[in-house]
């Protein structure tokens, strides 16, 4: 079961479409969907949360607690929509298109995927890749 959450004044305009996009991805790497809790917030909150539970100080998109057993993926994924959004412009992309990253790059450290070192990044943009191409939201 997929569920959103909001902690600031952002609104998924499709989340009926995420969640069988999220569906589809986690099946196309055969695992199978658990319990995922997504949780829409600004850098404060997320900010606090990485101070608190990683101790670091830093901005981030992301912070992701896995309770993935075997193949069943659960875990509550935190996203910054501020900092989705100014990743956005960084990089060149549609908010859209880099929140669909930020929403399925959680999933996939979940599947065992890193971002640590220069190979692990390549084969997580790849996952991310092959999960974008799948949307139809």
């Amino acid at each position: 079961m997929i569920n959103f959450n909001y902690e600031t004044d952002f609104k998924l305009s499709n989340d009926k479409g995420i969640s069988e996009w999220i569906s589809s991805c986690i099946s196309n790497f055969s695992f199978e969907e658990g319990e995922l809790n997504y949780i829409f917030c600004d850098d404060d909150y997320l900010l606090k949360l990485n101070e608190e539970f990683l101790n670091h100080d830093t901005l981030t998109d992301i912070i992701s607690f896995d309770y993935t057993l075997g193949k069943l993926i659960s875990g509550d994924i935190f996203i910054s929509v501020e900092r989705v959004k100014e990743n956005a412009k960084k990089y060149g992309q549609s908010f859209e298109r880099e929140l669909n990253r930020v929403i399925i790059h959680g999933i996939l450290h979940y599947m065992g995927y890193k971002d640590k070192s220069p190979d692990d990044i390549t084969a997580m943009r790849e996952a991310e890749d092959v999960c974008l191409k799948l949307g139809n939201y």
